[in-house]
């Protein structure tokens, strides 16, 4: 009897024990940092939220789930999609990155539930890639705009957000290269090969017109300087010749001026002349003048003719005179 007691007494502590451990098991739950944690019961969500640490709860009524609000990235992969043409291409990877304002993590679970990113961003981004390649042909798709694809992708994704789930921003989007048929493949490599090999003969040829442009240049710059050089010397010759010029209209001048001035004295010399003349020359100042004129002559003539011109003493003298005087 005894050891039966104690049998049910070590049942009853092992089943303690147990729930003990269920208990903690089932209720006690961690949060990670850069999560919230949201609870469930009964299927219902409930008005609150955990933030990251350990938290206690109602095991087996209540569930929780953790929800990111940080930067996360979601990867949506294998996205098919048809272009206005009918060819059918894959996008094998599209990232989304994409992050959840705290404020807004009730709202969204509840609309949306705790795996928002399926409804609000893989289907979306299925639906959108989708609506830009049916009106768009494959060379458009795969080559001209797919540059574009990832900022119009953002663009329409957050533009339904800002309408169905606000608080939850798309950061970026990053697209990969489609994956379009073996066939077509290999012609668009074969394709971009030839604009290779025309875009090397556009540059050469932009290259060989750039040189040409540059001999130009240099030939018109040095003609410029030559034609500039020549100008130069040539205002320079002029100049020098002007200067010459005007030298010599100066010393022109300046003669012409001596000459003047010369001749002025000159007048104005002999005008005191006749002016003295005009004083000196009287009747008695001329006899005067006579008589020295003859008391300097070493010969006196007499006799009917005169010379009235004397050369010299014996140069010229009248026959008749000459005779006279012999005779005499």
């Amino acid at each position: 009897m005894p050891r039966a007691i104690s049998l049910n007494e070590h049942l009853f502590i092992g089943t303690i024990f147990s729930c003990i451990f269920l208990v903690f098991n089932y209720s006690l739950h961690r949060i990670e940092e850069g999560h919230v944690g949201v609870y469930f019961r009964g299927g219902a969500l409930l008005p609150w939220v955990s933030f990251p640490g350990y938290h206690m709860m109602i095991p087996l009524l209540t569930s929780h789930k953790p929800v990111q609000i940080t930067l996360q990235t979601d990867e949506v992969k294998n996205v098919p999609c048809g272009t206005s043409g009918g060819v059918m291409i894959y996008f094998d990877r599209i990232e989304v990155v994409n992050h959840l304002n705290q404020n807004s993590v009730i709202d969204i679970v509840r609309n949306y539930t705790a795996d928002y990113d399926k409804t609000l961003i893989f289907n979306k981004v299925h639906h959108e890639l989708n609506q830009f390649c049916s009106i768009h042909t494959l060379h458009e798709v795969y080559i001209d705009l797919f540059d574009q694809i990832d900022e119009n992708l953002k663009l329409a994704l957050q533009r339904d957000l800002l309408e169905m789930a606000p608080g939850l921003t798309i950061q970026a989007v990053r697209v990969t290269k489609p994956k379009i048929p073996e066939v077509i493949r290999k012609n668009y490599e074969l394709m971009e090969g030839e604009k290779t090999k025309l875009l090397i003969a556009t540059q050469h040829q932009k290259v060989v017109e750039k040189d040409a442009e540059t001999e130009r240049k240099k030939a018109v710059i040095e003609a410029e300087k030559e034609a500039l050089v020549a100008k130069i010397q040539f205002e320079q010759k002029i100049m020098e010749k002007e200067s010459l010029q005007r030298i010599s209209q100066i010393d022109d001048e300046m003669h012409l001026a001596r000459q003047h001035s010369h001749a002025d004295a000159e007048f104005y010399k002999f005008k005191l002349q006749a002016d003295v003349n005009k004083i000196l020359l009287t009747p008695e100042y001329i006899e005067l003048r006579k008589y020295d004129a003859l008391a300097q002559n070493t010969k006196v003539y007499f006799g009917n003719e005169i010379p009235q011109t004397f050369l010299g003493a014996d140069l010229f003298v009248p026959k008749e005179t000459k005779t006279d005087n012999k005779n005499s």
